[in-house]
């Protein structure tokens, strides 16, 4: 540097960019724009990754999507489907978990990813994923058989089991069933769904006396929800003259929705429901 010469600041040196810019103000604006809107995409991102995360299987449709949505402003959403194209809606503050639960393998992969990757902030799971082949036990194949057992038994078995080792550790946590109506009154051409969803309302019994045992002082809940008929894409295939016959029989004289059962799945997570725990809760209409 020459004697004498002035060593360029930091606004010289901006302004001598400004031959490359009509207007040295709008870059200076530009410029602390961008600084703002990286702290503000910093902040969400911290928001983010400092909410408490739930689970929710069967998350693409139907209750599950209901669910989803009406958790998406207070929690950090694990999202579950069979496969990420089932997903046709975006949630905020979600990210997606993909596993077919007819496969056991699978299965036992889900829950080691899901303890791996979200077992420091897990503080709810909502087993909603099922499926339901309605057929005589006469002509239901072993397959479906094995398949619906695997889809609305087994894995809730298995990932309820992964989260009270999670829970065990905070010794706080939740876990939510979705059985059915069909749980208590029985239903033709749906012996194995019925039972596999009152086997649900047996296990989350057990699992909060069990919780109880293990844990002298804790916050660990389990609960089950029988909806009544909600009207979901499950229950499009119902035909006409069934659907009336619901409906004489629900006191309610209409048929639920899936947003009133994620309201009902919103206030079982609240501080509300600290003391509601092993029950079954009907959203039935008064069906049963």
């Amino acid at each position: 540097m020459e004697v004498g010469s002035q060593r360029p600041t930091f606004c010289s040196l901006l302004r001598s960019h400004n031959h490359q810019h009509a207007n040295f103000d709008s870059f200076f604006v530009s410029l602390v724009y961008t600084a703002k809107t990286s702290i503000f995409i910093k902040t969400i991102a911290y928001n983010f990754m400092s909410l408490e995360k739930v689970l929710i299987t069967g998350a693409s449709r139907g209750i599950g999507l209901a669910i989803a949505e009406k958790l998406a402003g207070k929690y950090q959403l694990i999202l579950h489907a069979t496969t990420e194209n089932s997903f046709t809606k975006f949630i905020p503050n979600s990210e997606i978990l993909c596993a077919d639960f007819s496969d056991p393998a699978q299965v036992s992969q889900f829950c080691k990813q899901l303890k791996k990757e979200h077992g420091n902030q897990l503080v709810a799971i909502i087993n909603n994923a099922g499926i339901t082949k309605d057929n005589a036990i006469l002509f239901q194949s072993e397959k479906d058989i094995d398949s619906i057992l695997n889809i609305n038994l087994r894995a809730p078995i298995m990932i309820s089991k992964t989260a009270m080792k999670i829970f065990a550790a905070s010794k706080k946590g939740t876990i939510i069933n979705m059985s059915s109506i069909s749980a208590h009154t029985g239903n033709a051409f749906q012996s194995i769904y019925a039972a596999t969803k009152a086997g649900l309302i047996a296990f989350s019994k057990s699992l909060a006396k069990e919780a109880g045992v293990l844990n002298e002082s804790h916050q660990i809940r389990v609960l089950s929800i029988s909806p009544g008929y909600i009207e979901t894409d499950m229950t499009t295939h119902v035909p006409a003259a069934e659907k009336e016959k619901f409906l004489a029989l629900t006191p309610s004289r209409k048929f639920g929705k899936a947003e009133e059962v994620a309201a009902l799945v919103a206030f079982l997570l609240s501080e509300e429901a600290d003391f509601i725990n092993g029950s079954d809760i009907p959203i039935n209409g008064g069906l049963a």
